[in-house]
């Protein structure tokens, strides 16, 4: 096998259309008016135009454009991040309602040079969305905040619809694939989300094309199961450079349907698993009716009476 695939030719079935109509553009250029970041461009999402054209849902990446950590599968740039703009969760809240949103992703570079990872400005951002939108539901991608669990508080305390963090590779692979971060780190820190708040969804998403074995794709769905995971999203890796790690194999969307049947008879809720899937692909259709109703009483105060009963002891 060649040290740099690069230049193998994709299967037929990674071919996307490029739509760039009116809504995309209009989006584009609302962004750029904000002064935000979106990990759909940041991470050269295959799915950017779809989801863009159709303004269904949108991933923001707050906490800046530069990450502290340099996981040697993502696309977003690595260096020292700029200080933190407050002023950010009101622009990113304003452009959900000039876009009209029914489901947001709120996601960020990992900020290890913070105390908090950045959660107190993730949970400003969170609020901000369901002041303006009461109506939408919110999905949150943190990083591990280094498995500081009073940062996961602080961001739980948002009371987020559905909570997102990735393992992204089967155990074997993560020192490799992942930078600073631990396998059992990142299920420890989404079982501690359903000891918060038992009712909240949580949900997870690994690549695959990387090198792993499909006895190890099956015993991380076992593993995200035996922490409480309910939803998890299966796609194939894509080296976004050269300098980025080599495409071990594509699979063929046969094998993912076959995934996504060995997932749902495991017990999650849901999966979506495909060649162009993304952590945040369709992510409107993960959420029910019943939780959006759920954030419009929160914002009413209705459930003044349910948040005193979760036990927020660590």
């Amino acid at each position: 096998m060649p040290k740099d695939q690069t230049y193998i030719r994709k299967p037929e079935w990674l071919k996307t259309k490029i739509n760039t109509n009116k809504s995309y553009r209009g989006l584009k250029k609302l962004m750029r008016e904000n002064r935000l970041n979106t990990v759909c461009e940041e991470a050269r999402c295959p799915n950017i135009h779809e989801c863009w054209s159709e303004r269904k849902t949108a991933t923001f990446m707050i906490l800046g454009d530069t990450c502290t950590r340099g996981c040697r599968f993502c696309a977003v740039k690595t260096g020292l991040p700029n200080e933190l703009d407050w002023g950010e969760p009101e622009r990113v809240a304003n452009s959900v309602t000039v876009m009209g949103l029914r489901h947001v992703v709120v996601t960020a570079v990992a900020r290890d040079d913070l105390n908090d990872g950045g959660a107190a400005v993730f949970a400003e951002t969170v609020r901000a969305i369901r002041r303006k939108n009461p109506g939408c539901t919110i999905e949150i991608l943190p990083s591990d905040m280094k498995g500081d669990y009073e940062s996961l508080y602080t961001l739980m305390d948002s009371a987020p619809d559905i909570f997102n963090h990735n393992i992204e590779t089967v155990r074997r692979l993560t020192k490799r694939v992942r930078a600073r971060a631990m396998y059992d780190r990142s299920l420890q820190l989404l079982e501690r989300v359903k000891e918060i708040a038992p009712k909240t969804p949580t949900k997870s998403s690994i690549m695959v094309g990387l090198g792993e074995e499909k006895a190890e794709i099956i015993q991380a769905m076992d593993d995200l199961l035996a922490h409480k995971v309910d939803i998890m999203t299966i796609g194939q890796y894509l080296q976004p450079t050269k300098k980025h790690l080599n495409v071990e194999r594509y699979y063929h969307p046969d094998e993912f349907a076959e995934l996504k049947q060995i997932a749902l008879e495991k017990g999650f809720s849901h999966c979506e698993a495909g060649p162009l899937v993304r952590s945040s692909y369709h992510a409107d259709e993960q959420v029910t009716q019943a939780s959006a109703q759920r954030r419009i009483n929160y914002m009413k105060g209705y459930e003044k009476q349910e948040k005193k009963e979760v036990d927020f002891t660590f």
